[in-house]
């Protein structure tokens, strides 16, 4: 498939087509439970009708609503329908992110030191298998399904990070921002995971959704561990030219040797690296806010049926994937013409795509109660959020790609706190009382968040390779010479 075996794919068209599709599945496995939680609980639990209709074949009847929270009402294909209040269904959302946190920063080194190819393959295969018990696990009550959860977070936490040390040794310094935008088809993935869902759901029932995402999970996981391959030198297939071509263009800035130990005290003490930390956490709160509550939001608030929820829902996340592959190419395009350095490059495009959507939050607060104009408000907020993959979301490998796993691992803990805490608040401020008021107050709390978000990054992100990069081993001598410049070819006599 790839190399001199087709003629016509090259190992890193393989790669960043699984790499697309790994992320697309990798949201699908995350987002399916935020349109399909709207159909398992019992409209009464959220406040809702006192009966619901229910169909059986081809009879239609109305079933009276359970009076205790252990009662569930039968529906089509075993679907139940469960009796959980407001602040249960919060809690089920948010607790994925529970497990989530317990994995990015372990990830992130694991894969620098065992390689992200493992890591990555084992995090999405292990959790397509937790999506498919799923609905078992529904049945057993709310314990179980915040078990689930917080297990497919444990699992789905390393996912992310594993990727960037994989990058620092197949992509080339200046192609790395498309590269790095192949993560933003976890946007594609919910754009096209939630109209499907709604569908399935009404034709199938909500079991459907998490034994198709779940399936399709697992032949992409087999599809990886065969085509996918750690470095370019283990790639039985890539030809030498290819291999040549990357190794060149990488040079010494990732090392051939992994570090043995992690400079904590660099890092930690770098402004650099708290500016990712910070922009992140600011616009992955506000992002897994629209994920987790936009569906809610769009059946309580502006009255939606479950098809054209799905279907609505979707579109702020296929506006996000245009924006950052298109994004990305303008980014790589200046920075190899030489028109603006990295560090602009990435400050302009950070800014661009954090501090607009925090203004768009603010017009939330005054027209979200309108249908239309919510809808346009969410798909323009986050489409320019989309750019993160020109701006920040990969200048870990621009300061030190041999810790990128690591940095991407912290900046992603925070983000998780954040995705929690999101679920958390929407859960204390609209319990017995969901109307738009509550949400005005959620509105400006994100709005602040991502302004604060851009700052930070505005006032101290940086674009050059740091010298705590190849730190010194502990017998005192370095791992190697550091070369300081960007995407320069490390010449050797000898081709690989």
């Amino acid at each position: 498939m790839s190399g001199n075996s087709s003629g016509w794919l090259t190992c890193r068209q393989v790669l960043n087509i699984m790499v697309i599709f790994g992320f697309m599945l990798n949201y699908a496995l995350r987002v399916n439970l935020t349109i399909a939680i709207v159909e398992m609980i019992d409209p009464a639990a959220l406040g809702g009708p006192t009966n619901i209709t229910n169909v059986v074949a081809d009879n239609i009847t109305t079933t009276p609503l359970p009076s205790t929270e252990a009662t569930t009402v039968k529906s089509v294909l075993g679907g139940n329908r469960y009796f959980w209040t407001e602040s249960q269904k919060q809690l089920i959302l948010g607790s994925f992110f529970w497990g989530y946190i317990l994995t990015e920063l372990p990830g992130g080194r694991l894969a620098e030191l065992i390689g992200g190819h493992r890591v990555f393959g084992h995090s999405m295969l292990w959790s397509s298998v937790v999506t498919l018990i799923i609905p078992f696990a529904a049945n057993l009550g709310v314990t179980a399904m915040v078990i689930s959860r917080v297990v497919l977070g444990f699992l789905l936490g390393a996912s992310w990070p594993a990727i960037h040390p994989m990058t620092a040794v197949w992509i080339p310094p200046m192609d790395r921002s498309k590269f790095i935008s192949n993560m933003m088809a976890s946007a594609l993935g919910a754009a096209i995971t939630m109209p499907i869902c709604g569908y399935l759901i009404s034709w199938f029932n909500w079991p459907s959704v998490f034994y198709a995402t779940g399936s399709i999970g697992v032949l992409w996981s087999l599809c990886w561990f065969i085509f996918v391959f750690e470095t370019p030198a283990k790639h039985p297939r890539i030809s030498d030219e290819e291999r040549r071509e990357i190794e060149d263009a990488i040079g010494s800035s990732t090392s051939k040797k992994r570090p043995s130990y992690v400079p904590w005290k660099s890092i930690l003490s770098a402004p650099c690296v708290w500016a990712i930390i910070l922009v992140h956490g600011a616009s992955v709160f506000g992002y897994f806010l629209v994920v987790n509550q936009l569906p809610g939001y769009m059946k309580t608030i502006l009255h939606y049926d479950i098809k054209s929820n799905g279907l609505l829902s979707s579109l702020p996340y296929f506006g996000k994937y245009f924006m950052s592959v298109t994004a990305s190419h303008f980014a790589d395009h200046l920075r190899k013409t030489g028109k603006v350095s990295t560090t602009v490059a990435r400050k302009a495009f950070t800014t661009f795509a954090v501090a607009p959507p925090g203004l768009m939050f603010i017009l939330l607060v005054f027209f979200g109660y309108d249908k239309y104009w919510a809808v346009a408000i969410f798909t323009i907020a986050l489409t320019l959020n989309g750019a993160v993959t020109a701006g920040y979301l990969g200048n870990g490998l621009d300061i030190a790609p041999n810790f990128s796993g690591t940095i991407f691992g912290m900046a992603n803990t925070l983000s998780s706190f954040g995705g929690f805490v999101s679920a958390w608040m929407v859960g204390e401020l609209t319990e017995n009382n969901n109307t738009y008021g509550q949400w005005q107050i959620i509105f400006g709390i994100v709005a602040a968040t991502y302004l604060i978000g851009s700052t930070s990054f505005l006032l101290m992100g940086r674009g050059e390779l740091q010298p705590w990069n190849n730190p010194p081993e502990r017998n005192g001598f370095p791992l190697q010479d550091i070369r300081q410049e960007e995407g320069v070819p490390l010449k050797r006599n000898n081709a690989s």
